[in-house]
């Protein structure tokens, strides 16, 4: 076997490294470190892709280490960082259960309900991993996806701790502090990831306008976004793409 071949998958392992380090900083509570370091491993994951069909090299083990490093960097990360992020919401809530506010339980009760409450937004890896495992075996998602991708959805957990960190818009902040909508995001993004969705892929097969004009309004948009935006503007772009695959009537 040529070095050739491995190239791809060396991209695909420096992927799953950076989900690694990433583990490693959220379980610190550093979350925009792991922020960052996903967004390391989601670019290394598009370009392990890119330069398979580039070399024309595209093969099963690339395709199931790909799966085996994005259940890492786009599954188990996010999860445990939606994770702390519901923890911290719950922490800080004045919660009313049965008649008796949360202060009045018992310590263990207490931590009991914190971490039950938190644990739901674990079920974003699981939904990541259910995903990924069908996609392998779907002969369907060639040249779009059906179901919301694990990166697009990573792409959004991370960007929470990112807003909280360096935007000042304080709705915004007070959505991402509110245990209830990160509960309902969490919920949202495992039913995205799985449901019987179309949408469109970024694969460019030639860069002719004719062929592209729905993922050439898709960049603007989301240049568009990023610039006025910034960091919201990532879960704003997840939007807008759901939203132009819906209406885009080529997506099969």
């Amino acid at each position: 076997m040529t070095f050739k071949k491995h190239i791809p998958n060396i991209f695909t392992l420096f992927n799953l490294l950076s989900g690694t380090i990433a583990v490693f900083f959220t379980v610190k509570e550093q979350l925009v470190i792991a922020a960052i370091f996903v967004f390391i491993g989601i670019i290394f994951d598009f370009f392990d892709g890119f330069m398979a069909r580039l070399l024309n090299v595209q093969g099963e083990l690339g395709k199931q280490l790909d799966s085996l490093a994005d259940v890492v960097t786009s599954g188990l990360v996010p999860g445990i960082v939606m994770f702390q992020l519901i923890l911290s919401a719950v922490s800080n809530k004045n919660w009313s259960i049965k008649g008796h506010s949360i202060q009045d339980l018992s310590l263990d009760g207490y931590l009991s309900i914190v971490y039950l409450t938190a644990i739901i937004g674990l079920l974003i890896t699981l939904s990541a991993a259910y995903r990924l495992a069908k996609f392998n075996i779907d002969e369907r998602q060639t040249s779009s996806f059906i179901g919301l991708p694990t990166p697009a959805a990573s792409l959004v957990v991370l960007s929470l701790p990112l807003i909280l960190q360096y935007s000042s818009n304080e709705i915004a902040i007070q959505l991402i502090q509110n245990t209830w909508f990160l509960i309902g995001l969490t919920l949202l993004l495992s039913y995205l990831m799985n449901a019987e969705i179309p949408l469109f892929s970024l694969k460019f097969k030639d860069y002719s306008l004719k062929n592209n004009k729905v993922k050439y309004l898709f960049v603007l948009i989301t240049v568009l976004l990023v610039v006025f935006f910034q960091f919201i503007a990532i879960p704003l772009v997840i939007i807008w793409y759901v939203i132009l695959s819906m209406f885009n009537k080529e997506v099969k």
